[in-house]
């Protein structure tokens, strides 16, 4: 017995007898599956610079009177296809400060350059998982039977699994400082910041020479990308090189080596701290860096050592495409208090969000926009960045593919041998897709019409 077809397959064969269907069908498949598109309305004109003339126009007639582009959100969970371009172009600008491409020489493959991770210091005992040789250790092996206040173990002797949903959750949920962890989270980028300044001081202590001293001989090149931990605090992965006084495509000094950057990172993490804002509630706060600095020396090409630049721009490119979700957070903007009820979170997620919503309404903690930004556990800095010398700009990339398009345009066109300026008028028109748009989108997605356009 045959079931009635999804109301998406009957629109879909619907619009296939439509006259139209052949356009419509490749203003959708040309996105490669993007699952929010912007609609716009409006034509583009291919003019010929020289004289004018109007060669070749187009509206937005495919798609029931409008355009599709893709959405261009760098996240994976909010649009997988998107977010596969956004990490391509991540991958590409790491790599290139790293060995060279797009606009930087190749020189920079000898600069001394390290891959640094700084995390967040502890606000309670957590659930983890610790790795060892050969398997994993207890959570928190203890052989006293020590509590807390509120009668809760302090110890847990499991070995937890991967997806294990105690991760990240606190032994005792009422020991856990959440208030110190949503400051954390909320001047973490203002900490990013001093601990690029104090990285130079600190270069320039072992150098011998004054901090004014120092650009005339060093610059400080970084690219860094944040990262959500399953107890919902962010730590920072961040590929640091030293270059010349004129930039990458200068060399630094002789004692600028990568032992001596190895060595600075933790002693600058270590040594910057910042006052976070207090009240009566919530009492003043010094906020620094976690204990644990890793920084691991990138090895040139055909080094022979195991991480290469190849593994750490794909490493951070990975991160570059994620956000809170991975901690168990949500994806909007939480609203109104009235909505923390029905959020579909974990506890300890649960928490951190209304934390940031209750110092959020303290006059004291205005500035710091904890409302704004609780759906992201309140961290607002921005997920990933680099300094102006480290290499190009994703910018220049999508720019780069702008280009690329227009000049296989200009080609399809026989327009070639011609200098061609293209003008257009466009408006935004709304977003997403109509149920047989939103069926089509997913089998491309899926691979099942990868060459349809």
């Amino acid at each position: 017995m045959t079931g009635r077809l999804p109301n998406s397959v009957t629109a879909l064969l619907t619009k296939a007898t439509e006259p139209d269907f052949a356009s419509w069908r490749r203003n959708v498949v040309r996105l490669g599956g993007c699952t929010n598109p912007v609609h716009l309305v409006g034509t583009s004109t291919v003019v010929d610079a020289g004289t004018g003339e109007a060669l070749f126009s187009h509206g937005s007639d495919g798609y029931g009177g409008r355009l599709l582009t893709a959405c261009g959100n760098r996240r994976a969970a909010v649009c997988p296809t998107c977010s596969r371009i956004y990490r391509a172009d991540t991958y590409q600008l790491i790599r290139a400060g790293l060995v060279g491409g797009k606009n930087v020489g190749g020189e920079v493959s000898g600069h001394p350059r390290v891959f640094a991770t700084l995390t967040a210091p502890g606000f309670g005992p957590v659930h983890t998982r610790r790795k060892q040789a050969g398997g994993l250790r207890p959570c928190r092996p203890c052989r006293t039977e020590e509590r807390c206040p509120h009668g809760t173990r302090l110890s847990c002797p499991e070995r937890h699994a991967a997806e294990d949903a105690r991760l990240g959750e606190p032994l005792c949920p009422r020991c856990y400082d959440y208030a110190g962890a949503v400051l954390w989270q909320a001047c973490a980028g203002q900490l990013w910041h001093r601990f690029g300044l104090e990285l130079r001081r600190e270069v320039a202590r072992r150098a011998g020479v004054t901090r004014t001293e120092l650009p005339d001989m060093v610059r400080l090149s970084y690219a860094k990308v944040a990262e959500y931990q399953r107890r919902g605090l962010v730590h920072f992965h961040a590929v640091i090189r030293l270059d010349g006084p004129g930039g990458p495509a200068s060399f630094p000094p002789g004692w600028a080596t990568t032992g001596l950057l190895s060595d600075a990172v933790p002693a600058a993490a270590g040594r910057v701290w910042i006052s976070a804002p207090g009240s009566d509630v919530v009492g003043a706060r010094v906020l620094r860096f976690g204990a644990q600095v890793d920084v691991r020396p990138i090895a040139s090409s055909g080094a022979g050592e195991r991480l290469t630049s190849g593994a750490v721009a794909g490493y951070v490119a990975k991160y570059a495409t994620k956000g809170a979700e991975s901690a168990g957070a949500v994806d909007g903007r939480v609203r109104s208090g009235r909505d923390l009820v029905l959020l579909p979170v974990r506890a300890h997620v649960l928490r951190m969000i209304a934390t940031c919503w209750w110092l959020g309404g303290l006059p004291a903690f205005a500035e710091l926009g904890l409302r704004r930004w609780a759906h992201m556990l309140g961290y607002g800095g921005h997920f990933s960045s680099k300094s102006r010398r480290y290499s190009t700009t994703l910018t220049a990339l999508r720019q780069a593919r702008v280009d690329h398009r227009a000049e296989e345009q200009r080609v399809s066109l026989g327009l070639a041998d011609r200098s061609t300026v293209t003008v257009g008028d466009w408006r935004y028109a709304g977003r997403g897709y109509s149920p047989a748009a939103a069926l089509l989108a997913a089998s491309v997605r899926d691979g099942g019409d990868r060459h349809g356009a």
